[in-house]
């Protein structure tokens, strides 16, 4: 996988770092220190040709191992655990990432097939929050749902025509799912959810952007 930018490769865990590209007019001294103090391999490269391998880079791109998902049994004894109901963009993944990990969140569900997965564009967007966030890749929600039912969580499924959250008595252990941008939960999580909840608008506008109405839940849930 490559990934890019300054902030990106500050945040990295340097031991999946396989190869640095430095533009030929990089001049940033503090990251050439580390890059030279850690041992990595780099390579001097023509700016022009790093610009056509990935845009805004900042002067450096840096390939790294694919990323390591994790699974359901590194869920111990997390308070609350996010799922996303194929969630697509992501710039929201990103967002999400960065909420939970300033929140303390420490696991994501996300489904193998129809939804985000961690790339470039999500390790730049949560600007390191990845490296403490476990993202646990599952075949089937469902089936995740109910193992973790079997381990005392109650799930929570944020959706239209729910509960307002703020009247919600919410259990110890909580599971909250986000649905996917256009259509929200699949019928399928919604009837294998506990409950139905929902933030309450008061504007013209009926509907957020799934990482803020994450954010709210999420901060909701936990005060």
């Amino acid at each position: 996988m490559r990934v890019c930018g300054k902030n990106v490769f500050n945040e990295l865990d340097y031991k999946t770092v396989r190869k640095v590209l430095i533009s030929d007019t990089f001049k940033d001294k503090e990251i050439i220190n580390k890059i030279k103090n850690n041992k990595l391999k780099y390579i001097i490269t023509d700016s022009k040709v790093m610009d056509k391998m990935m845009a805004h880079n900042q002067g450096i791109i840096i390939e790294i191992d694919d990323f390591s998902y994790g699974t359901l049994d590194d869920i111990t004894n997390d308070k609350l655990v996010l799922m996303l109901d194929h969630l697509e963009d992501t710039h929201n993944f990103g967002a999400i990432i960065r909420t939970c990990e300033a929140k303390g969140i420490k696991s994501i569900i996300i489904p193998k097939d129809r939804g985000v997965i961690v790339n470039e564009t999500v390790m730049k967007t949560s600007s390191g929050a990845l490296n403490h966030v476990n993202i646990i890749m599952v075949t089937n929600l469902v089936n995740s749902i109910n193992k973790l039912k079997d381990k005392g969580y109650f799930v929570y499924a944020a959706d239209m025509g729910g509960i307002d959250y703020h009247k919600v008595d919410f259990a110890d252990k909580v599971v909250l799912v986000i649905g996917n941008e256009g259509n929200g939960i699949s019928k399928i999580i919604r009837d294998n959810s506990d409950e139905i909840i929902s933030i309450p608008m008061k504007g013209v506008v009926n509907s957020l952007n799934a990482s803020v109405a994450a954010a709210i839940l999420i901060y909701g849930i936990g005060d």
